[in-house]
């Protein structure tokens, strides 16, 4: 192992170029820094990028999740579905509106939420006791929306796709037709987010695109504290200044200096995903020999947020790559089994597959300025702790 890395190697980095900085350093220039014209451009761009009619640019992921499940009315005593394999907030943002969060398992092979398992789910309790659905296109996997959206209309539910690491990705419909993320064809809302290391980095920041306009418009009022200044939309107009608050909104804007990094990073969306695509195929090749190395399932439309391989030893193997100045993570702790949903009555043992995949899951170093030989690197030390494990 001739190779040494000259700085840590983390499972997902940003990458930022000189046209980024100077994107940014331009709307510092500007005459404006936040609600100007950044916004409603990154908006655009990112919407024909997905291919949905709208799109509403937001402070965060979180902060998007929170807006739908606001827009789609969720309230006390609702009960909305979720995946367990997820980051929090997929099914935080239920609880923000008081809501109740029910999960379903997952499908081993990919991790992503079993829609049979929602079925079941759904099947066991009388009509009506549902109302929404939240399923996540996990590490860059998209859900199959179409099966999802047969699913909720069958049973009278709505639709949140968490798309935060799909942006890009697509499945392949009945039809043979190639169907993005978050395009607002199945999904009545979709969300993204931009942290650092998700494909379009922002620092921090989210889009919730839909092809709803009722919806849409919801949105922006309830990202701008249930604000609006649209004469169409008042119930008076004093002049010039005026505005009215008509509901309880937040604050949940994206300011124009990360929107404009946005849309610098959005030009190399594509780019990214293919150079993704290479390298957990060279990840693919490496561990078909490696049989005690299972990663997930794959598609032609994955857009590879993370790659994730599940091993016997998960913590030895953890714990031996930061020796070697390897920072792999874990996607995710499930969440039924936080102590905040235990304390709402989820239990250990409740979702046995989602818990076995925890056990052995591992997100080893996948992003676009990943070199060839950084990715060799990882390779060879993967092999070599389980050489030295006998495993």
């Amino acid at each position: 192992m001739s190779f040494q890395p000259t700085h840590p190697i983390a499972y997902g980095r940003q990458h930022i170029t000189e046209a980024d900085v100077q994107a940014v350093v331009a709307t510092l220039h500007s005459d404006y820094l936040t609600q100007g014209p950044k916004v409603g451009e990154f908006e655009e761009k990112f919407a024909a990028y997905i291919g949905a009619k709208y799109a509403v640019a937001v402070s965060n992921g979180t902060a998007a999740l929170h807006l739908c499940a606001l827009a789609l009315g969720v309230q006390p005593g609702q009960r909305i579905i979720t995946t367990p394999i997820t980051f929090a907030a997929s099914a935080n943002c239920v609880r923000y509106c008081g809501g109740e969060v029910h999960f379903a398992d997952i499908d081993p092979a990919t991790a992503l939420i079993d829609l049979k398992a929602v079925r079941q789910l759904l099947e066991s309790h009388p009509e009506g006791y549902f109302q929404g659905l939240i399923p996540v296109d996990f590490a860059g996997l998209p859900v199959n929306m179409e099966e999802a959206r047969k699913l909720a209309d069958e049973f009278g539910l709505w639709i949140i796709e968490d798309s935060c690491h799909a942006p890009g990705g697509f499945f392949t419909d009945s039809q043979g037709r190639e169907q993005r993320c978050g395009n607002g064809q199945f999904a009545d809302l979709a969300i993204f987010s931009f942290h650092p290391v998700k494909h379009i980095a922002t620092g921090e920041g989210g889009m919730i695109t839909t092809n709803r306009e009722d919806l849409y418009q919801e949105l922006l009022k309830l990202r701008t504290h249930g604000i609006t200044k649209d004469p169409a939309q008042m119930t008076r107009n004093d002049g010039g200044w005026y505005m009215e608050m008509q509901e309880l909104g937040y604050n949940y804007r994206m300011p124009d200096m990360l929107c404009a990094l946005g849309i610098s990073q959005l030009s190399r969306a594509e780019e990214g995903i293919t150079r993704r695509r290479a390298l957990a195929a060279r990840y693919d090749a490496a561990f078909a020999n490696m049989p005690t190395v299972r990663p997930l399932v794959g598609a032609p439309g994955h857009a590879y947020h993370l790659y994730v391989v599940q091993v016997a030893d998960r913590k030895g193997l953890y714990d031996y790559l930061r020796t070697k100045e390897i920072y792999a993570q874990v996607h995710y702790i499930p969440v039924h089994t936080m102590p905040y949903y235990q304390g709402l009555g989820w239990k250990l043992g409740d979702f046995p597959l989602a818990e076995e995949y925890y056990a052995h899951c591992l997100s080893i170093p996948l992003f676009p300025s990943l070199t060839d030989e950084e990715q060799e690197y990882v390779i060879s030390c993967i092999q070599a702790f389980l050489s030295e494990a006998g495993k």
